[in-house]
């Protein structure tokens, strides 16, 4: 069973970094490419970065372009998202997702292209 849980969300100041962690389980890492979505209230899930485990490319949304980094620890079997500089409007839902990718080149911030998903963990910047 593919399993992702998510954690190092919590609050933090405007202008501060948090680093969340994204553990999986129950797949090879490296044959799956990752992205991280967040979502806020009312919302559509936006996917922000992702990741192909396999051959290290990234890409970002142009909101967190600079301000966030996508990496992963293949053994560790996790992916992260370091997120610097954060504003208030950063608050929301942060989820991470993955898709089997072996034998393709996923790097996709559409939510239609990941089956797998996590519970989310919440991320608040105070002002």
């Amino acid at each position: 069973e593919v399993l992702l849980v998510e954690s190092g969300g919590g609050l933090v100041q405007a202008g501060g970094s948090l680093t969340l962690s994204c553990k999986a389980s129950g797949f090879t890492l490296s044959d799956y490419a990752i992205a991280w979505f967040r979502q806020f209230p009312g919302k559509e899930r936006e996917g922000i970065a992702c990741i192909s485990t396999t051959h290290g490319a990234t890409h970002y949304a142009d909101s967190v372009n600079g301000r966030f980094t996508i990496f992963s620890d293949n053994a560790k079997s996790t992916v992260y998202l370091r997120m610097n500089s954060l504003k208030p409007e950063d608050k929301a839902v942060y989820y991470c997702a993955a898709e089997y990718s072996v034998g393709y080149y996923i790097v996709s911030l559409r939510s239609a292209t990941y089956k797998n998903w996590g519970q989310g963990t919440q991320v608040t910047v105070s002002s």
